[in-house]
């Protein structure tokens, strides 16, 4: 099963290193958020990826395009060879297909475009700016037993997030991306989507996934919840930059499963 990534966001509430790369490929400590998210699906066995760009999307195609040389010990003979000597093989078992999905394009326009990469087969979907410890496989399983077109993975962090109408067999009965600050569950991402999402979306430059498209499978019954109540955090600010960094640095990163 293929993941998506979308990265193609401005990342303006973290102007502070978002102006000079995108939000996904802000670091933690010495690799990117988006180096995290990636590892923690190859740590379950997912290994294909699709990364949906836009905004300085070149500094994402240019970090895969040397990711084999910064991660290895190189000797460079600048003598009569003139040769390069690669001392170690660290390599990941990735395919990794970075697409230019447009500048200004929402999230739905965005993963229209890519449908063509990801053939008509259920692929797996998720934010490159939020990490979590959600078990996949038991997302995965959940999803195929509840037959829902989306299952989005529903947390509850409090605060600055819309929420979602979860009913007893875990559907959601309406999705509102910005609402009331009441605690409730709200879309952390980490989804599992079946091929029929291509029904809902269009390549129209301006269509948000998590309005019209999610709001309409909330009304037809065809958005399923997973529960998490386990580790989940977005770095909107730098103030969770840090915060993230210090999980990392004192080998507290419960996404850190590898």
């Amino acid at each position: 099963m293929k993941v998506v990534i979308l990265a193609g966001g401005f990342g303006t509430r973290i102007s502070e290193e978002s102006h000079l790369k995108p939000k996904p490929m802000i670091g933690i400590g010495d690799n990117p958020i988006l180096w995290h998210i990636m590892k923690y699906y190859s740590s379950f066995g997912f290994n294909d990826f699709i990364i949906c760009c836009g905004y300085k999307g070149y500094v994402i195609k240019e970090y895969f395009a040397d990711y084999y040389l910064h991660r290895s010990d190189i000797t460079f003979d600048f003598t009569e060879e003139n040769k390069m000597i690669i001392h170690n093989n660290i390599a990941e078992p990735w395919k990794v297909t970075v697409v230019d999905t447009g500048l200004n394009a929402q999230t739905g326009a965005r993963i229209k475009r890519v449908h063509k990469y990801i053939g008509d087969e259920p692929f797996m979907l998720t934010y490159g700016d939020g990490v979590s410890d959600v078990d996949i496989n038991k997302l995965i399983d959940f999803h195929k037993k509840i037959g829902k077109t989306v299952t989005l993975t529903a947390i509850q962090p409090g605060g600055k997030f819309g929420v979602l109408d979860i009913d007893d067999t875990d559907t959601i009965k309406q999705f509102t991306e910005k609402g009331k600050e009441d605690g409730g569950w709200i879309n952390g991402g980490f989804m599992v989507v079946e091929p029929e999402i291509f029904n809902y979306l269009t390549d129209e430059e301006n269509l948000v996934f998590e309005r019209k498209p999610l709001e309409t499978l909330a009304k037809e019954g065809k958005l399923g919840a997973f529960k998490h109540d386990g580790f989940w955090q977005c770095m909107d600010t730098l103030r969770d930059k840090m915060y993230l960094e210090r999980l990392v640095a004192n080998g507290e990163a419960p996404w850190v499963v590898w």
